[in-house]
This record gives C-alpha cells, structure tokens and sequence, in this order.
C-alpha cells in the first residue's frame, strides 16, 4: 500500500498522510495479516475505490459509512455499496426505500453505487479494510486518521458540498466540517434498527439536490441504470 495507489488529485491532498508513522503501522499491519492467511476485504486494488470514482475537485456530496460488508464478495471500496451480483443488504435497501418515497424512483435490482460515484458522490468509509468475517477488526488500526484528513481537507479546501451524516458514528465528523459553507444534514442511520425512527421520511436526497441546484451545481440523479459494468 502506498500513495501511488492513490487518484492523482487526492494524492496532491493526502500524500503527507503517507509518511506518518501510523500509516506506515497501518500497512505493516495489513501485509502482516496477509501473510498469515487471513482474507481480507475489499481486494487490495479496490481499497481507495471512493477516490478513484470521485475525484477531489468532483466532490459534491459526502455519504460516511464505517466499515467495508466483512462478507463474501460483498465490498469493492464503495460505502454502503455491494458488487452487482451480490443482495442487496438491508441498510441500502432502506435508503432505496426512502429514496422511492422522497424522489419516487423505484428502487434498482442490485446495490451497486459507481452511478453515484461518478457523479460526485463521496462513498467514503471511515475504516477501509476489513478481515472476512469479523465487523469492526480493523477500527483504531490507522485508517480513522487517514480518512479524518480527507474529511478535514475537503472542509478546508472544497465548498458547498452537501455532508450526509447517518448515525451517531457520521455525526461525530460534524465538528471538522464547516457548515457555513456547506450543508450537513444527519439523521438516524438507515439500519433496521433504526431507519423507522427517522432515516425513512428524513428528506435527505431531495434537499441535496436542491442544495446543489440553489449553488449553480447539477444535481444528483439518484436513479440507478439497472446494470452496470464492474468497478475495475
């Protein structure tokens, strides 16, 4: 891992990041888990997959999840976001509730999110890696910070992006980001045990797009092409 690996502009932003003394901890932690036998998710080439799709300067709105699906075949880089052939996992399958009832767009056969990406939608992970099997192995190993100074060089250098904040975790990011210059909205997250108890009905995807209307920006198109091709 290093920051070649990395989309040219982001690199620009975030290359320092590598020369930390926990990112290098961080990338002898993964070779070591490598080496002995673990599996670990998303496959190397897909880790920074949020960057690659959504360029810096292309940045119009930032969606934070936690955690890559620790599952089989499930992460390829993308918060929330599973590869074409995979189901849909619940808490997408929410936002595409609320989705249908904010915009009436019928929900897509599959979760795969590039459409967004591509348009300027940050899927951005808070920890990028994790091992098969096991929720949260990865946290507090380094990747926090990177994506910390992502999140900060955004606020400090971008604005009028639209931060969507899900979940007391996401929340938590508030104070680094700069709200006269942007628009944050939280709400609950969009997992089962929560979404009925305000992430259905919160209006999120409506009230970007007029956000980025309102700044002279072209607004999302959150309706999903039925297929796509694969990442990479």
């Amino acid at each position: 891992m290093n920051k070649q690996q990395l989309e040219t502009s982001w690199r620009t932003q975030l290359e320092d990041e590598f020369n930390q003394e926990y990112m290098r901890s961080l990338s002898d932690f993964l070779t070591s888990e490598t080496a002995q036998g673990k599996i670990i998710y998303p496959e190397q080439n897909q880790i920074f997959a949020a960057f690659d799709h959504t360029p810096f300067d292309k940045v119009k709105v930032v969606i934070l999840g936690q955690d890559p699906y620790h599952g089989p075949g499930q992460a390829h880089g993308l918060s929330f976001s599973v590869k074409n052939d995979v189901r849909i996992p619940p808490s997408l399958r929410n936002i595409y509730k609320e989705i249908q009832r904010d915009l009436e767009i019928p929900p897509p056969p599959h979760g795969c999110l590039e459409h967004w990406a591509n348009q300027g939608v940050l899927l951005l992970n808070t920890v990028l890696t994790v091992e098969q099997g096991k929720a949260a192995s990865h946290q507090k190993m380094g990747w926090e910070h990177f994506t910390d100074a992502a999140i900060n060089a955004l606020s400090k250098h971008r604005k009028n992006i639209v931060y969507l904040l899900w979940g007391s975790h996401a929340i938590k990011k508030t104070d680094r980001l700069n709200s006269q210059e942007n628009l944050v909205l939280s709400s609950v997250h969009p997992s089962p045990l929560s979404a009925h108890r305000g992430f259905i009905g919160n209006g999120h995807f409506s009230a970007t797009n007029d956000y980025l209307i309102n700044t002279g920006q072209t607004p999302i198109n959150w309706a999903i092409p039925d297929h796509q091709g694969s990442l990479f």
